[in-house]
């Protein structure tokens, strides 16, 4: 009866060309889709949904996790590992799983310059190719081969083994090596995501950029630092936040945010207003907030006035 009284009053509305009502005010434009580094196995997979909870939103359609590139059996992606993150993707057709992969295994050990080149130079001819088609054919065999690649990450710092500062060329060379072997493997649909720091850092990110045959996505870590540097700045200076978006239209490809968070300038919640809106203006590919102490809102209770802003923003 309900519905009978809805059908009619809306006929009697059209027929008179009087709306039956107010139109609804248009929501703004929400950030794009998006998720949160919240561990790395079973954990993060479990903890992926408790964030759309704590958010009142719908769970996260980007699942982002790490490789540990201690040695290269697990660079090469352990079968269990990964069938965890597979299964999670393969639930929802809209799911992205995103996956850290390192470049060269001890990649966390400050290695001399010297011994970087040299492992280099051993992956720009070929050494390492077999891990990581290995690793393709893991990721293909347990439904996650449109995996999207964020390979050798923040390159242009001085963090990781995988750093491209002591030899360019040659790190660009082992790039595309990298991605020619995990492309070989049939049934693949990888996307592979260039992403250095926001900045300059140690060198110019520009200068180990593989080429656009072997990139898809244009990512930046970008974490809310150095000390007094605002979020203004951190768009505008060289390198940064704007940069890499021109970078990214200059070159036909889209971009994306697989680490950001508030880091060395504390609670700041004009930070997270700034990043929110950046993903709203430039639409990435995806975005996903590092959510450990300092940089995190949701487990890390020191940040609540950014809290308040993320969450807000979030639930638009």
């Amino acid at each position: 009866m309900a519905r009978l009284r809805f059908l009619l009053a809306a006929a009697l509305a059209a027929l008179f060309l009087v709306p039956a009502s107010r139109p609804e005010t248009p929501r703004p434009a929400a950030p794009g889709p998006f998720g949160a580094y919240v561990g790395y196995g079973g954990e993060g997979v479990r903890r992926v949904s408790a964030l759309g909870d704590w958010l009142g939103h719908e769970e996260p359609r980007v699942g982002h996790t790490y490789l540990p590139g201690d040695v290269w059996r697990n660079i090469e992606g352990a079968p269990g590992f990964v069938r965890l993150w597979a299964d999670w993707r393969r639930a929802a057709p809209d799911r992205l799983l995103v996956l850290n992969v390192p470049m060269l295994e001890r990649t966390e050990a400050h290695l001399p310059d010297a011994e970087v080149r040299r492992q280099l130079g051993l992956g720009a001819r070929g050494r390492y190719d077999g891990h990581f088609r290995t690793l393709a054919r893991r990721l293909v065999s347990v439904g996650a081969p449109d995996t999207v690649v964020v390979l050798g990450w923040e390159m242009n710092g001085d963090t990781y083994t995988h750093r491209c500062g002591p030899d360019p060329a040659a790190w660009k060379a082992y790039w595309v090596r990298i991605v020619t072997a995990m492309r070989s493997v049939p049934g693949q649909r990888f996307r592979f995501d260039f992403t250095p720091n926001r900045g300059r850092d140690a060198v110019p990110w520009t200068r180990c950029y593989p080429g656009d045959r072997y990139v898809d996505v244009i990512g930046m870590d970008a974490y809310d630092a150095p000390r007094g540097l605002s979020f203004a700045d951190q768009v505008d200076e060289p390198y940064g936040l704007r940069a890499q978006v021109a970078f990214a239209r200059a070159h036909g490809k889209p971009v994306s945010y697989p680490e950001w968070g508030l880091y060395e300038n504390g609670d700041d919640p004009a930070y997270m207003e700034g990043m929110v809106q950046w993903f709203t203006a430039n639409r990435p590919l995806y975005q996903t907030i590092t959510d450990y102490c300092p940089h995190g809102v949701w487990t890390c209770h020191g940040n609540p006035r950014s809290t308040k802003v993320y969450r807000a923003l979030m639930r638009k």
